[in-house]
């Protein structure tokens, strides 16, 4: 669930999705605000996204996969325009 650090690796996850963040923006991804809450400022908006539970999903899976394993991420019922543009 996201904002939940609770988890032992919280630290190492985290740390793995702002990596993974600042590669995919050097690849030019840009953040889809839209998205976002709207009470927020756009730090707190990007840092909204850049956490959500798919991302966090995949960060978990990278410690938890053996290396070149497929990693899957199947969606809830709600589909989420930013996990779909930002995990193909």
């Amino acid at each position: 669930m996201s904002e939940d650090r609770i988890h032992p690796k919280t630290a190492e996850i985290y740390a793995k999705i702002d990596e993974i963040m600042l590669l995919i923006k050097e690849a030019g991804y840009v953040p889809d605000f839209n998205s976002a809450l709207h009470d927020m400022d756009k730090k707190e908006k990007e840092l909204s996204l850049a956490y959500q539970s798919e991302k966090l999903a995949v960060a978990f899976a990278i410690f938890t996969v053996p290396h070149g394993a497929p990693i899957r991420n199947f969606m809830n019922l709600r589909v989420c325009v930013v996990g779909i543009v930002t995990l193909p």
